[in-house]
């Protein structure tokens, strides 16, 4: 049973960091999905800048502990991604994934609010 919620605590931290990335997307189709998607990269960046501990990680940590398995050190991110993008990650990586996660929500915010614009001067 641990085992199972633990994957079920992986597949969500999964999915909030990949609704992070590209949550601006959804927001550019539905409107509505910003009012989720911009409190959630704030978090997201928050956490990503600050170098603080998503409450995640412990709660994924102590799931497989209690399964019998023995549970990874450190953060999410540093234990299942980086080795598959970036596996030399120099301490800089993070900031700098945060800066362009942070760069492309930007934009895509700045062209929704542009084509909400054009489209109120229409009328």
């Amino acid at each position: 049973m641990y085992h199972l919620l633990a994957d079920m605590v992986f597949v969500l931290h999964l999915s909030f960091i990949i609704f992070v990335i590209g949550g601006g997307l959804l927001a550019w189709q539905w409107r509505w999905m910003a009012f989720l998607h911009i409190p959630a990269a704030i978090w997201g960046l928050a956490i990503e800048f600050l170098n603080a501990p998503c409450p995640l990680t412990p709660l994924e940590q102590m799931l497989l502990h209690s399964a019998g398995e023995e549970a990874y050190q450190g953060e999410f991110i540093d234990h299942y991604i980086v080795p598959l993008i970036y596996p030399e990650a120099d301490p800089h990586f993070f900031l700098e994934a945060g800066f362009f996660v942070l760069a492309v929500n930007c934009v895509i915010y700045a062209v929704i609010i542009m084509r909400i614009r054009s489209k109120k001067t229409k009328r």
